[in-house]
């Protein structure tokens, strides 16, 4: 009678949504699934709600979909590389605010993420995903070409210098 019982409660979204182990997300999956989550906006970390943050992670990875979550977390990595550099174009800051109308959440998302990381490991496949990145739009610095024109240093103790196209450093990582 047990299993008659534990067959009929299966919920048929159960069983179409994949399931997301925390280990196999990014840093930046993270964060999207974070703030796709019913994480509440005055949430304040305390020891212990290891747990609770994973549950969330997991809630949000299942809500948006793996696909879709490694899609955003790869255009959020890319507009975060743009920032770092002062360098976001018009398009750019479009896109991530359409993705993150709420810009305090999405910075909050983030550091409970990087908390996160400091109880649960990552798998290096996930790791090596956090890498790479996408962007919104052309490259301001290549024109999506992925090279640029330089003065390459061939050997810094000679000042011998060779002028030529080398990899964009902007973008060159980009897929």
């Amino acid at each position: 009678m047990p299993a008659t019982l534990v067959a009929e409660h299966v919920s048929s979204v159960a069983l179409s949504v994949p399931f997301v182990s925390v280990e196999d997300l990014s840093n930046g999956e993270r964060t999207v699934a974070l703030y796709a989550s019913d994480l509440p906006d005055g949430y304040r970390y305390k020891r212990g709600d290891t747990a609770q943050l994973v549950a969330w992670i997991i809630q949000g990875a299942n809500r948006v979909g793996l696909d879709r979550l490694r899609r955003v977390a790869a255009l959020e990595g890319g507009y975060r590389r743009f920032v770092a550099r002062d360098m976001v174009t018009a398009e750019q800051e479009r896109a991530h605010a359409e993705r993150f109308p709420d810009p305090e959440r999405d910075r909050r998302a983030g550091e409970l993420a990087s908390l996160v990381t400091y109880s649960v490991s990552m798998s290096d496949e996930a790791r090596e995903r956090g890498l790479r990145f996408l962007l919104d739009g052309s490259c301001p610095e290549c024109g999506d070409t992925r090279q640029v024109w330089a003065c390459w240093a061939v050997d810094v103790d000679a000042d011998w210098y060779e002028e030529g196209y080398g990899p964009c450093s902007l973008c060159g990582g980009a897929a």
